[in-house]
């Protein structure tokens, strides 16, 4: 029997027993990460390698960099991703991995391993969407949570707002017409002179500065539920080449451009909510981390009488249990997709 059949009838058996162990695979960007997850919610083993020391002198990710050093750690990666886990890779019942969006490079080492996996275990191949994984973290951190909810998905390269229909299903409301919230954080980072990665950096020392010490843009859209930052993030640069954020503490400066992004992610969250009817917003993504965010929506959803669910940081930043719980609904839908045909694709949402 060809391995595409042995899958199908091993992807139809897991369906209809409701239970799937899975190994799975994240290397969209500069993370290599493995994690085992029990059926959709059990983190059993979650293992990540993080490259944050190779990029810092450059101030960024370098895809080059980052796709090599995927590749000297994704094998002793998944290898303790199976030893934490207590199984051996016969154990599992299916290989997930990242496909995209992302770094063309990083992902192929991602795919390419889970491949190898797959084939010489004969175990289904499962390709996960990156931005759908990071709302699955929220089945992790929420042991009860079920669809529909109301989700705002905030990350490095992304920023939407989405109807979460089902497991695996959503409908995009509003996305960013330019750059993203952590691209824009990051952008802002530099110029205030902190080191990489700059979007955590600023939000720490924001912290401990005045949110109101400088008047910056709230950016209107077109579309009700799309963002733009790129005219806050042009504004706080001509600001530092007026000399005008000179005569500020860093702490204020920072303070006061957090309070900007975090605006627009709150404003554009509440008006879904209420014109929507949702009940649980989720928030998701690597932005998810920040602490002026969390405590903005733990506000908001508090003073309306609304359930959130934000998670742990360890979860909100690129991790492979994630892609974990996202495949095994994949899985449970009998909409799974893979294969060996499955092939890396950067680009969309």
């Amino acid at each position: 029997m060809l391995y595409d059949e042995r899958c199908a009838i091993q992807l139809n058996d897991l369906r209809r027993a409701g239970h799937a162990v899975i190994l799975a695979i994240e290397t969209s960007c500069d993370e290599t990460a493995a994690a085992v997850i029990r059926d959709g919610r059990e983190i059993v083993s979650n293992v990540v390698a993080t490259q944050i020391p190779l990029h810092a002198r450059y101030g960024g990710v370098v895809p080059e960099v980052a796709s090599r050093a995927h590749v000297e750690s994704i094998n002793a990666v998944v290898d303790r991703a199976l030893s934490e886990s207590g199984l051996r890779l016969a154990d599992v019942d299916a290989i997930a991995a990242t496909n995209g969006p992302g770094l063309v490079g990083a992902l192929l080492v991602g795919v390419s391993t889970a491949k190898a996996l797959a084939f010489a275990a004969s175990k289904p191949l499962v390709a996960v969407h990156h931005m759908e994984a990071h709302i699955s973290a929220a089945y992790l951190a929420c042991a009860d949570l079920t669809p529909p909810f109301l989700c705002l998905t905030v990350s490095g390269g992304h920023t939407a707002l989405a109807d979460v229909t089902d497991y695996g299903e959503t409908r995009v409301l509003g996305r960013t017409l330019d750059d993203a919230a952590g691209e824009a954080f990051d952008k802002a980072a530099r110029v205030l002179g902190l080191p990489y990665p700059g979007g955590p950096a600023l939000d720490l020392l924001a912290e401990n500065g005045n949110p109101r010490a400088l008047a910056l843009p709230r950016a209107k859209t077109p579309g009700a539920y799309d963002f733009s930052f790129s005219g806050l993030k042009t504004a706080f640069i001509q600001l530092d080449r007026k000399g005008t954020l000179a005569s500020l503490s860093k702490e204020d400066a920072a303070a006061s451009y957090r309070e900007a992004v975090v605006d627009m992610l709150a404003a554009k969250t509440r008006r879904a909510a209420d014109s929507g009817g949702y009940r649980t917003i989720v928030v998701a993504g690597g932005v998810a981390a920040n602490r002026g965010l969390r405590a903005r929506m733990a506000k908001d959803c508090e003073s309306r009488g609304l359930r959130l669910c934000i998670p742990p940081v360890s979860l909100c930043t690129d991790n492979a249990a994630m892609v974990g719980s996202a495949a095994y609904y994949r899985i449970m839908s009998g909409k799974a997709v893979g294969g060996l045909s499955m092939n890396a694709e950067p680009a969309g949402y």
